[in-house]
């Protein structure tokens, strides 16, 4: 049973005392929430316990269902404008677009063009979630099990395009169903040092408390093409997780590959992505609403880095919309030769053309920053 709103408003109230970035805390307002029906109240407070449970949180909510972020727009529209526009009164109505034929020279985004002769990390990944299922922190142990079983077509048709392989690490499809694609435990442990397969979630307190880390292992599972460039993730944070990723110097090589993958997925009878009129594509966190996109490229920038550390890159950076990152991810260290991983920020009310456009100008202009720079000394 969901806590009473006197009992939410005074935890609520001390959060925003202690932590006042917690967006869930921020934005509860006790008298919408006692004017909500007893149903209503039960899923508005799994979407918002992680918030309350996790008092560092910046977001502090997730989604339950497709439908969540409509259900509950009082409070979620709130905290959206605020995460992505600094605003929580933002009307703004997001686009989706992957038209790049009129960025770079007729849709090519040459990095050699940039001075940047190397083949670099390059990266594009998205989050997607099916309209017919809740959203991960509130499916069922059925419900993750049914939901590996309705994507087999779309694997099916990956398989046809790219090759590959599906992974599973599912203990079965159902009491006494044998699964034709599980791994043991040796395998996943190999699939998770080769960043091919997720980490258990379980470690995780803000998707434990969510509900996303619930039956592990039961839906998890990924699939891996032949060439070892296109992942797909299933039973993460968001039910699907799409990756496309290639050493190379032309961006649009892995943003249109991306494409063609997330147009073979839906192509399936039954497979549709879960999207909003208001938020484009519907992920289980705000963070990710909209296009659900992260493109990112390993640039060296030796000269902004020559202190061992990513400050100065990051207060250059930030101005030109663009995040850094250590190579492995957030949090963690830069190359020992200054190379770092650059990306666009923005998710949301920005189309996907935009971005990839914004990672290719942006890194332009991080790359005239860095020759501005002193020498890093060698």
């Amino acid at each position: 049973m969901a806590p009473t709103g006197e009992e939410l408003e005074k935890q609520a109230a001390a959060l925003r005392e202690s932590n006042p970035g917690n967006r869930a805390a921020k934005y509860f307002d006790q008298a919408y929430y006692d004017g909500l029906s007893d149903e209503d109240k039960e899923t508005f407070y799994k979407c918002i316990k992680t918030g309350f449970d996790n008092a560092d949180s910046g977001m502090g909510c997730y989604a339950m269902t497709p439908t969540d972020y409509t259900t509950f727009a009082p409070f979620f529209a709130k905290a959206i404008g605020d995460y992505h526009k600094g605003d929580p009164a933002c009307a703004e109505k997001h686009e989706n677009d992957w038209d790049i034929s009129g960025v770079g020279e007729g849709g090519v985004l040459d990095l050699q063009k940039l001075g940047l002769a190397e083949e670099l990390s390059m990266r594009v990944r998205v989050g997607r979630n099916l309209a017919s299922f809740p959203l991960p922190g509130a499916m069922t142990k059925e419900d993750r099990i049914k939901f590996e079983v309705t994507m087999t077509g779309s694997f099916d048709a990956l398989k046809e395009k790219f090759g590959g392989t599906v992974y599973s690490y599912s203990p079965d499809l159902g009491e006494g169903v044998e699964h034709p694609n599980k791994i043991d435990e040796e395998k996943y442990n190999e699939l998770v040092a080769a960043h091919v397969m997720f980490k258990d979630m379980a470690a995780d307190t803000y998707l434990a408390s969510a509900g996303i880390a619930d039956d592990w292992p039961y839906g998890r599972g990924c699939w891996q093409s032949d060439d070892k460039q296109c992942i797909v993730w299933f039973g993460e944070e968001d039910q699907l997780r799409i990756m496309c990723m290639k050493r190379g110097t032309k961006l649009n090589e892995v943003f249109d590959r991306l494409k063609t993958m997330l147009d073979t997925i839906e192509s399936i009878d039954g497979i549709t992505f879960a999207t909003s009129s208001k938020y484009g594509y519907v992920t289980s966190c705000p963070s990710n609403l909209g296009t659900g996109m992260r493109a990112s490229v390993h640039v060296k920038i030796p000269n902004l880095t020559s202190d061992g550390t990513d400050a100065k890159a990051k207060e250059i950076a930030g101005p030109l919309g663009l995040s850094v990152r250590g190579t492995g991810g957030e949090h963690t260290p830069i190359g020992a030769d200054g190379t770092v991983d650059i990306s666009p920020s923005k998710r949301l009310f920005i189309k996907e053309r935009d971005i990839i456009a914004k990672l290719y100008s942006g890194i332009s202009d991080l790359m005239v920053e860095e020759k501005k720079a002193p020498r890093r000394w060698r």
